[in-house]
């Protein structure tokens, strides 16, 4: 997956954490200097002291609805939560948790292993989380991945799959040759891309259309259009269900399993906090994923923040 884009300067915390900082600061130092020590020692655990979590997100909107939804089964569990939305990339976020900016963040699995062990060649969710808790940088932990993922995929228009005969991309290989396929410039060298459906598939298209919108409008009007036969779309677009497209499966895992997983830093979460995510995280699936996508999209749109109470409401919280 490449959602996440290189990142704008970190967004300001909620106010109502900065508006007590100097006065804490400055009770801080008269009580160093009656009492002696360093009062910003480990300064990178406050939120394990004060019970508090801030939750970061990238920046795109799907991060942002689950970081609300994170936020919700917190705040639900009785710990008081702020949120900072649209960090960026995955470098900013994880630099956030390690300074202690953020203490979660919601993640995807194989991106994330990738990102900390390029050289992996874990490919299934059960190979992904076998490595991952151990290839994380010392101090950060992943808590319970959730069934719900949003991965990319290889997307035909039902007319394609009768014509072809297509249920998954092994039955592309006969017929690859007459197919054109579209997806982001970068499709053309990464390890999922072209090189992998030959690799794993024994599939060669007739070209390759570049299209630069992340598998977005621009690729799903080209493939309804007839203008590409295959489609590189996120498995969570809420167009694939519009559009009654065809996801073709993918029984060699070209594309790595994307279980959304909240990544933290250790000490950061209080008591009660893991048990209420890790609930969270079971209970929710792809399909709310896509309908939470449609929630902040077309006509009747509301912002992530509202599509994340919407549905915390509908699943038995007092969002």
């Amino acid at each position: 997956m490449s959602r996440t884009p290189q990142l704008p300067a970190r967004s300001r915390r909620v106010a109502r954490r900065h508006a007590v900082l100097p006065l804490a600061v400055a009770g801080l130092f008269l009580l160093s200097a009656c009492g002696g020590g360093d009062p910003l020692a480990d300064d990178d655990q406050s939120t394990q002291a004060d019970g508090s979590v801030t939750v970061g997100s990238a920046d795109f909107p799907e991060s942002q609805i689950i970081a609300e939804l994170y936020a919700g089964v917190l705040e639900d569990a009785g710990v008081e939560t702020s949120t900072e939305p649209g960090i960026g990339a995955r470098e900013a976020y994880i630099g956030a948790l390690e300074d202690g900016s953020i203490d979660l963040v919601p993640d995807y699995t194989g991106n994330l292993l990738l990102y900390v062990d390029p050289e992996s060649s874990a490919a299934s969710a059960e190979e992904i989380m076998n490595e991952l808790p151990d290839a994380l940088s010392d101090g950060l932990m992943v808590l319970e991945a959730s069934e719900a993922e949003n991965k990319d995929a290889m997307v035909v228009t039902q007319q394609t799959a009768d014509e072809y005969s297509l249920t998954s991309i092994a039955d592309m290989a006969p017929v690859c040759g007459q197919l054109v396929i579209a997806g982001p410039p970068e499709f053309q060298e990464r390890a999922y891309g072209l090189s992998g459906l030959e690799e794993n598939y024994g599939c060669v298209p007739q070209s390759f259309e570049p299209i630069n919108d992340g598998g977005g409008t621009l690729t799903v009007e080209a493939l309804t259009r007839g203008d590409v036969d295959v489609a590189d779309i996120f498995t969570t677009t809420p167009a694939i269900e519009e559009q009654d497209l065809v996801v073709l499966e993918d029984p060699e895992n070209n594309f790595l399993a994307q279980q959304v997983i909240p990544l933290t830093a250790e000490g950061r979460l209080p008591e009660g906090a893991e048990d209420a995510l890790n609930e969270l995280s079971a209970k929710l699936t792809t399909q709310d994923l896509i309908e939470l996508n449609q929630a902040i999209s077309g006509d009747g749109a509301v912002s992530p923040q509202q599509a994340a109470q919407d549905w915390l409401s509908q699943n038995g919280y007092d969002a």
